[in-house]
């Protein structure tokens, strides 16, 4: 579903993503892990095509990301980022429905995709009437998430989507998110600097360290034979550990 070959970018002298590749199946969950400034986001935005990549090539179930294929790549695209970014003076359903208004569907076919999603998510029919600022910080993205999937796009891109939220809200948002990917066997491309996170949601995982990937595996590979001391002293700087839930607040 995606693949990446010697994607770098630098800003400036300063080189922020050394030449990566990467592949990502279809259906699968990818967790893109580090510590701020690591990489990670910056490789998240060049997927998205927010940002060109300096070298390299992006390619989306095998077709090349160029100019002229944007526009088209960008509806199999689904992109989520933390606090939802929601347009304030929208109301949540304005605010989900965006760009299917944007395409002209017709007024049923996005009343009963709002129905669909809002079931998929916990959101109550009642709440969508209301703006971001009059809903919590949980319903906020749980309607950032019925945005992102409205266009029922092939690959969901998700930069710390739930890093702004607290934690018993976060533990909950991680179980229904994972629950939903299992269900419509989305592709998955995931950023986190937590790591019972990353081993919450993830096939594989990235580990990035000043802009590149020092080493991907499972969530039990990286614990286990870490390739490098970096990858230990990560894994053990966060002990909480793989395996469940994060309960850890944000950066």
């Amino acid at each position: 579903m995606l693949e990446l070959r010697g994607v770098s970018k630098r800003y400036g002298e300063t080189r922020v993503l050394h030449p990566t590749d990467l592949t990502v199946g279809a259906g699968r969950t990818e967790t893109l892990l580090g510590t701020t400034g690591s990489g990670k986001s910056t490789l998240l935005r060049i997927i998205a095509g927010l940002v060109g990549p300096d070298t390299g090539t992006v390619a989306i179930a095998g077709e090349h990301l160029n100019a002229g294929t944007l526009p088209a790549l960008r509806k199999r695209m689904g992109y989520m980022i933390q606090e939802g970014g929601l347009f304030p003076h929208l109301s949540l359903r304005a605010n989900i429905s965006l760009m299917a208004r944007h395409l002209r569907w017709p007024r049923e076919r996005i009343r009963e995709r709002i129905e669909h999603l809002g079931g998929l998510a916990h959101m109550s029919p009642d709440l969508l009437d209301r703006f971001p600022q009059q809903v919590s910080g949980g319903q906020r993205q749980r309607a950032a998430l019925m945005r992102a999937l409205f266009l029922d796009p092939d690959i969901l891109l998700l930069d710390e989507p739930l890093g702004a939220l607290d934690p018993l809200v976060r533990a909950d948002l991680q179980a229904e998110l994972r629950d939903i990917f299992r269900t419509l066997g989305k592709t998955v491309v995931l950023v986190t600097h937590d790591l019972a996170e990353a081993g919450f949601f993830a096939d594989e995982i990235a580990l990035f360290h000043h802009g590149r990937i020092v080493q991907r595996g499972t969530p039990e590979e990286l614990a286990r034979n870490p390739a490098e001391p970096f990858v230990a002293r990560f894994i053990n700087s966060q002990n909480h550990g793989f395996g469940g839930p994060s309960c850890a607040g944000s950066d």
